[in-house]
């Protein structure tokens, strides 16, 4: 009898075995399975899960491809240690890249397939602006992209349906504007534009200009639709029975109305002979791009409520402090927990995450966890994408560091936060490690900057205290955040990304800042917090910015070695926590606030 790792191993090969047999079949060289669905998501459902289910690599980013004689997935240092783990025996490379918007895959092609060959990949889950990188690679060496085969689904016979959960409205007060006005400021950016349409694919952007939610992808309160803005139209493309009867009449209220999902690409084809269409070349795939009518003129451009969405407003923002505040009393309820429970019972990875999850599950306006929490014990949290599963998981014991990165969705705002404990007596090279990206995280949270600087310049700051150290770490310093709305959000990044013109900071953005150092087979440190950027006041230069931490949870001073820490570093740690405790306190009694009490105290 097959032990469950070979004959998953089995399965997989059986899978790319048919997938070459279909190659053959329609005389292409190689097939490329991205990432992605037909609203390019992060966070994908099962129907669309296609890489997974060809590669068994589970990551949540990274690249397929497949010829007659080669596979391999393209994935960020995120993912080595898991890929490697999950490729195993598959007969699938692991192609380490260092970044998760490289497109060395792209090289690969040009450089691989034959001269005059072919590359096969589903056009309606293939974006726009990743076709136009791949034409551009092929085009010295006549490659040809059929973006019209959809090979996976030649092989994929079991394959999910789509996910068929409700839609439900975001409401006052913690929806702060109205559809109408948020319908209103975009048509007034496509008139700005000289558009008089504009499509929107992307769910989180759907989800936000009309102040509805769903639950078609985990852990984002997001529904599968389309969106197509007229002049003083507005078509919502969603599957059938997924709007409640009376909520599609409030819609209609403010001229919105239903067609069915797969109506999309005609509408798209039915436009005027002399529309001009706002399209995102970033948010819209090639397969929709394509359906556009012959005789429109297209105007590419950022989608506007991306813009606006990550300008969260004043009043938009006092609902996140107030969730800040019931996730950090949710945090001290597990802390305290934890810390009374450590030696005293078994404590593994998965209880973690059970008994965090409860803890907020039981404040006001939680709806879900905001993305799979990792809670990643000593060399667990090396791997900054780990997650612990029924079948492979540590139980916590002795000394160490345990890594717990978390978040909540609730109707007034949607939380991320990391924090690394110390179990037992972390070493002298542990607590080095966690003070130098303290001292990252903290040089972040202090800066003050022009307004409009982009985002990707500001990502030195964090890492310059470990640089200096001779440290690096692979991933971004900070996301965008949403409200209710996805925890990665755009446009902006602080990160190594190449900047473009719509990372520009603007008052009102939710960004992370979590630095990290991560010791492979030993332990991980990553240190995050949320930070909003709130105006700085103006000088002859011009107007600046400068961050308000949102996060309220102590950070460990056991882990603190107090040496590396400058007396301002110190006054800000202190000043930190006092806030911790003053926010959090009137939301906890007991040895909740024991704990709080215990872990503000200035050092």
């Amino acid at each position: 009898m097959n032990s469950p790792s070979t004959q998953r191993e089995t399965e997989i090969r059986a899978r790319i075995d048919q997938l070459r047999a279909a190659l053959r079949r329609h005389g292409v060289d190689a097939c490329l399975v991205p990432s992605a669905d037909p609203h390019l998501s992060e966070y994908l459902p099962e129907h669309w899960q296609a890489r997974q289910w060809l590669s068994g690599f589970t990551g949540s980013m990274g690249t397929l491809v497949v010829t007659t004689d080669f596979a391999g997935v393209w994935a960020d240092s995120r993912y080595w240690v898991q890929a490697e783990a999950e490729l195993a025996g598959t007969g699938i490379t692991l192609m380490r890249i260092p970044t998760g918007n490289n497109t060395q895959h792209v090289d690969w092609l040009a450089a691989n397939l034959p001269e005059g060959g072919s590359l096969a990949v589903d056009g309606s889950s293939l974006g726009l602006a990743a076709a136009q990188q791949l034409r551009a690679a092929f085009g010295g060496r006549a490659i040809t992209l059929r973006a019209d085969l959809d090979l996976v689904a030649e092989v994929w016979s079991d394959r999910p349906a789509l996910p068929a959960a409700p839609v439900y409205e975001h409401l006052p007060p913690h929806a702060a504007t109205s559809r109408a006005d948020k319908l209103a400021g975009v048509r007034a950016a496509m008139a700005a534009h000289g558009a008089g349409w504009h499509f929107l694919s992307t769910l989180d952007d759907i989800a936000w200009l009309f102040n509805l939610r769903g639950s078609d992808v985990s852990y984002n309160p997001v529904f599968i639709a389309h969106a197509l803005i007229g002049a003083d139209t507005a078509t919502l493309f969603v599957g059938g029975g997924k709007v409640p009867a009376a909520l599609a009449e409030r819609l209609a209220t403010d001229g919105v109305v239903l067609a069915p999902y797969d109506a999309a690409p005609a509408a798209l084809a039915a436009l005027p002979a002399d529309a001009t269409l706002l399209l995102d070349p970033r948010r819209v795939t090639l397969g929709l791009r394509e359906k556009v009518a012959e005789g429109a003129r297209v105007v590419e451009a950022i989608n506007p409520s991306t813009l606006a969405k990550s300008r969260k407003t004043a009043a938009e923002a006092a609902h996140v402090r107030e969730a800040m505040a019931q996730d950090g009393a949710a945090l001290a309820e597990f802390f305290a927990w934890f810390e009374s429970a450590i030696g005293r019972e078994t404590i593994t990875e998965l209880t973690v995450d059970e008994k965090l999850t409860a803890a907020r599950a039981r404040r006001p306006g939680f709806v879900s966890a905001s993305f799979g929490t990792i809670a990643a014990w000593n060399a667990n949290g090396a791997m900054p994408h780990y997650h612990a599963t029924d079948a492979s998981h540590a139980t916590i014991a002795g000394d160490g560091l345990l890594l717990i990165d978390s978040g909540g969705q609730y109707l007034g705002g949607t939380t991320d936060i990391t924090r690394v404990v110390a179990v037992g007596t972390p070493s002298a090279a542990q607590k080095r490690d966690f003070t130098l990206v303290l001292k990252g995280m903290i040089s972040l949270s202090r800066a003050k900057f022009p307004r409009g600087t982009l985002s990707p310049a500001l990502d030195a700051l964090a890492r310059a205290p470990i640089w200096a150290e001779g440290i690096e770490y692979g991933h971004g310093t900070g996301h965008g955040v949403g409200y209710f709305m996805n925890v990665h959000e755009g446009p902006q990044s602080i990160s190594k990304a190449i900047p473009n013109a719509d990372m520009a900071m603007e008052p009102g953005m939710i960004t992370s800042n979590e630095p990290g150092i991560y010791r492979p087979g030993q332990w991980g440190v990553r240190i995050e917090n949320l930070l909003l950027n709130v105006e700085a006041g103006s000088t002859e230069f011009g107007d600046f910015l400068a961050f308000e931490t949102l996060t309220l949870c102590p950070i460990d001073t056991r882990c603190i070695d107090r040496g590396l820490l400058r007396d301002d570093e110190v006054s800000w740690l202190n000043a930190y926590h006092a806030t911790v405790r003053e926010r959090v306190a009137p939301l906890v009694t007991g040895a909740a606030l024991a704990w709080l009490e215990a872990n503000t105290q200035a050092i």
